[in-house]
């Protein structure tokens, strides 16, 4: 069962499972205040060596505020930040050159050419001549476009598009990638390609990737994943130990209204000593055996039931059980 950590180490403890083995990513504490409204609350884990992890939550969750301050964008109001035993606050050019970081709006001149724009990014970073040349080569053959080095930025589909922004995220060898929902705005097709370019990454050359998402199939590439909500981390694992904590089938009993789903949760717990959640017109549980339990309940409690659903664990179903409530709220799908 994965675990949250709540301890405060300090930096010279901020290690992995080997003696003395240093995280790329280790979060200690980190709080975040805007005014008198909590954004982050007391965040601590650590991203590895080498693995794709997610942050994974809905809008106001907390992430757009810690990939800021990871970016070095912003200073947290509490604990710290480091990234390969820097402290973002306090050591920001030292964890920049440490870091290729990829946002989620464009940051490509479209006017300039591929090759053009690669160019620009490694001046930033201070690399020149043939030693920026021959990174221009490596990191445009690894996301796929050599060939398109000499083509204009606008000229190239949004997928296209996205894998220059890897490129330039990677011109100068950083050991940590932080990607800010990366596939926005792609079709399926260019999110598959950039989650095939990430693994590459982590596979081939060891980078420690770091992505936020909204997304829950997105979420289920990634190695391990901490999951927020309103600023505070609610699950950490990866997506396969989190699932396994929630027992048997997932049921849902779908009923006419939210009056309709109180009284039928309430017979349930009574009829079965079960401890049903109630989510609008819908009561949901975890039960063993899902497809014989439902055949039950409709026996039991006939024309209470309009819909029934049993499905295997999923991330949503995780974020409901630790948080009461469904991933989207209806204010937020508006």
């Amino acid at each position: 069962m994965a675990t949250v950590i709540r301890s405060t180490p300090t930096p010279k403890n901020l290690t992995g499972n080997k003696a003395g083995e240093l995280q790329p990513i280790s979060i200690v504490d980190l709080s975040h205040n805007y005014g008198e409204r909590t954004a982050l609350d007391h965040l601590t884990f650590q991203v590895r060596p080498a693995e794709i992890f997610g942050l994974l939550g809905p809008n106001g969750s907390g992430k757009t505020t810690l990939f800021r301050i990871l970016s070095t964008l912003m200073v947290p109001t509490g604990g710290k930040a480091y990234l390969q035993g820097f402290d973002a606050a306090r050591e920001p050019n030292k964890v920049r050159q440490q870091t290729g970081i990829v946002f989620q709006a464009r940051s490509l001149d479209i006017k300039l050419t591929v090759a053009e724009n690669l160019k620009h990014q490694g001046h930033l970073y201070g690399l020149k001549g043939a030693t920026l040349k021959r990174r221009m080569e490596e990191v445009l053959a690894r996301v796929g476009l050599s060939d398109r080095a000499k083509d204009t930025v606008e000229t190239l589909s949004g997928g296209m598009q996205r894998r220059v922004e890897l490129a330039k995220g990677l011109i100068h060898s950083p050991s940590i990638l932080l990607l800010d929902e990366p596939s926005t705005g792609l079709d399926p097709g260019a999110r598959r390609d950039v989650w095939q370019y990430l693994r590459m990454l982590r596979d081939e050359e060891g980078v420690s990737i770091l992505v936020t998402t909204h997304l829950m199939e997105e979420a289920e590439h990634c190695d391990r994943l901490a999951i927020l909500n309103e600023g505070k981390l609610v699950a950490l694992g990866s997506p396969l130990e989190l699932k396994s904590e929630i027992g048997g089938d997932v049921v849902t009993f779908e009923t006419a209204d939210a009056l309709a789903a109180e009284a039928l949760s309430q017979k349930i717990a009574n009829r079965f000593i079960l401890s049903p959640s109630v989510l609008g017109n819908a009561v949901r549980l975890e039960h063993e055996q899902g497809h014989k339990f439902v055949t039950e309940v409709v026996e039991a409690f006939p024309g209470l039931v309009d819909g029934i659903s049993v499905a295997k664990p999923s991330l949503e179903d995780v974020f409901i059980q630790r948080t009461g409530h469904r991933f989207w709220t209806e204010r937020e799908s508006a």
